[in-house]
């Protein structure tokens, strides 16, 4: 029997009680940003019409983004997306990215020890954050209680280089083990952020730092960010503005599902029925999917 590809494995952010699905991102140019993740990312277009492109890997959707060419650009002091974070499968696939995308000379913003990670951080051609990251194995990482320490020291990009040959290191798709890892959101308040994501998902608060919250399912570092760095009292969200349109989280089972759709209700957060779930949306009206894995 062959043995099992590491690259085709979703890791422990996937594997959790509660985890990140997909992101949905509003468009002003539909062909640049499907463009540029194709590209970035090597994500397969699942299906295009005329108002949407779905991207993915492995037969599962990662991205959908919707075409509004009157949407008013995206406003950082404003709720909304930090960074959509998609999680390689292993730190050799980290490297393999990190190849291709020097070698497209793609600009990035930053690069991040994380201890519990390495990450690679840009911003798309229409400002939406990206990060792209892997993780260190769990019994790495350094917990108190239901803490868990977490850095942001210089990232040593030569150490994830060599996990693999540089000459002959080839990036020719996305792994089929890739995934949103998180989602870090800009919020109008951490603690009100604390509220519904902990109230409402039954996640708990792994990290807190001046002006962000980190929140997780199931002893994960974070499925969710929440950050008031530049929207301090941010109101509801302009839904006429390009960037965040949904974000979907995916339950383990009916029975994960059936309890948390209960939670949200109980904290008079709206309650929607969609296909395959049910839609709600946090304090700055950030729509967020509640669907079974």
């Amino acid at each position: 029997m062959d043995a099992p590809n590491p690259s085709a494995t979703p890791t422990f952010a996937n594997r959790t009680p509660l985890r990140i699905g997909a992101v949905g991102l509003i468009a002003r140019d539909l062909e640049l940003l499907t463009n540029y993740y194709t590209q970035l990312l090597k994500l397969t277009v699942m299906e295009r019409t005329g108002r949407f492109v779905r991207l993915g890997t492995g037969g599962v959707m990662l991205l959908e983004l919707e075409h509004r060419p009157d949407a008013r650009p995206d406003d950082p002091s404003e709720a909304g997306l930090y960074h959509t974070a998609f999680l390689m499968p292993t730190r050799a696939d980290l490297a393999r990215w990190i190849l291709h995308v020097a070698k497209a000379r793609v600009p990035i913003t930053g690069a991040s020890d994380h201890d519990v990670s390495e990450a690679i951080y840009l911003d798309d051609p229409e400002g939406n954050g990206i990060e792209v990251y892997s993780d260190r194995q769990a019994d790495q990482w350094r917990r108190e209680g239901k803490t868990i320490f977490q850095k942001t020291d210089p990232l040593d990009i030569d150490a994830i280089i060599r996990e693999v040959d540089p000459t002959t290191a080839a990036y020719p798709a996305a792994p089929e083990g890739l995934r949103v890892g998180h989602i870090h959101l800009r919020v109008g308040d951490t603690a009100e952020a604390e509220r519904f994501y902990c109230g409402g998902l039954g996640m708990e608060v792994t990290r807190q730092r001046t002006g962000a919250t980190f929140i997780s399912s199931g002893g994960y570092h974070h499925h969710v960010g929440a950050n008031v760095w530049h929207s301090h009292g941010a109101r509801k969200r302009d839904n006429n503005r390009a960037g965040l349109a949904w974000f979907s989280v995916e339950a383990e089972n009916a029975a994960m599902f059936d309890a948390t759709r209960s939670a949200i209700a109980a904290t008079g957060a709206p309650v929607g029925a969609i296909d395959g779930g049910i839609e709600t949306a946090d304090p700055w009206g950030t729509r967020m999917r509640l669907l079974t894995a």
